[in-house]
């Protein structure tokens, strides 16, 4: 428990009761405490070593700014006097001048942030934000995934999948490779996901039960499909009334190394053909948008489809 008398003695000072104050409504630095107090810095660095060594207040390093708090860990008596103290000159003409400063300080800090981000407006999605990366974003949305059944269609080793599982209610992953059904169905154990299963089988012939899935998913696997087509029509058969199709694929391309470096069938879909798919399916609510274009050679782009059955 701190000294109550020490705690006495530094609240006998004016400038540190005007200090604790202002921290009474919000962190400040040194430089805000500087301008609301008008004071030089050499004088509130001074009285603030004294109230952090007296662990009335603590502070933090935001690059080359200090920040100052209250301690509100303080033990309850000296909290109870630093009260009393900053309460019984409350209404005072100096204090109340303090909060006025306090109240235009803290305006133009909402003003500095408002002045970047109408700087960058309509630009901020194209130039660089730090944090920003669509990795980032795409965990962020995964953790927004309801408790449905999923069909995982040409899942390869799952990676989509593994991180659906832990919001899911079910994750079916189906591929055609014995070795990626192996490696994803010991990734699943090693997880411990229980709700994450995997099954060898084609997407165009998918071992799944009419109407048991809420949402499927063909995440860039058509382009390896004999017959495309048929794998959407699929993936309609399996879903429930009102379930959803979300294909990621690439859009139409003339990289024909792509049938060799990566075993591609399709150098991609149109949006046209992609719509046509799904509409042909039975699908409705059809929307068709390139999402995304690679800034390197052969600069492949992106293309996201849906429908609802």
């Amino acid at each position: 428990m701190a000294d109550s008398w020490e705690t006495l003695k530094l609240l006998a000072d004016s400038t540190r009761v005007r200090i604790l104050s202002l921290l009474t409504w919000e962190e400040l630095s040194v430089a805000e405490l500087q301008e609301v107090l008008d004071m030089g810095q050499s004088r509130i660095s001074s009285h603030l070593g004294l109230l952090r060594q007296g662990e009335l207040v603590h502070d933090r390093r935001e690059g080359k700014k200090t920040f100052y708090a209250l301690n509100r860990r303080f033990d309850p008596q000296g909290l109870a006097l630093m009260e009393a103290a900053c309460a019984s000159v409350d209404g005072s003409e100096q204090i109340v001048s303090d909060h006025a400063n306090l109240k235009r300080i803290l305006e133009k800090r909402k003003q500095q942030s408002e002045q970047y981000f109408n700087s960058v407006a309509g630009r901020l999605g194209k130039n660089y934000c730090p944090g920003r990366s669509w990795e980032a974003i795409g965990h962020f949305l995964l953790h927004l995934t309801p408790k449905i059944r999923i069909a995982d269609l040409g899942a390869g080793e799952g990676l989509i999948s593994q991180l659906l599982a832990r919001r899911a209610e079910q994750v079916t992953c189906v591929d055609n490779s014995p070795k990626m059904v192996e490696f994803g169905r010991e990734l699943a154990k090693k997880n411990g996901f229980s709700n994450l299963e995997y099954q060898l089988g084609d997407i165009e012939e998918v071992p799944l039960k009419d109407e048991s899935v809420d949402l499927a998913l063909l995440s860039q696997a058509l382009h390896h499909a004999q017959h495309p087509e048929a794998a959407v029509q699929e993936a309609f058969r399996i879903l429930e009334p009102g379930g959803e199709l979300i294909i990621i694929d690439l859009l139409e391309h003339q990289f024909e190394k792509a049938r060799e470096l990566y075993a591609d069938i399709w150098l991609g879909f149109s949006e046209n053909t992609l719509y046509h798919f799904l509409k042909n399916a039975g699908f409705r609510k059809i929307e068709v948008t390139v999402v995304a274009c690679e800034s390197v050679e052969p600069n492949f782009q992106t293309v996201l489809a849906s429908g609802v059955k």
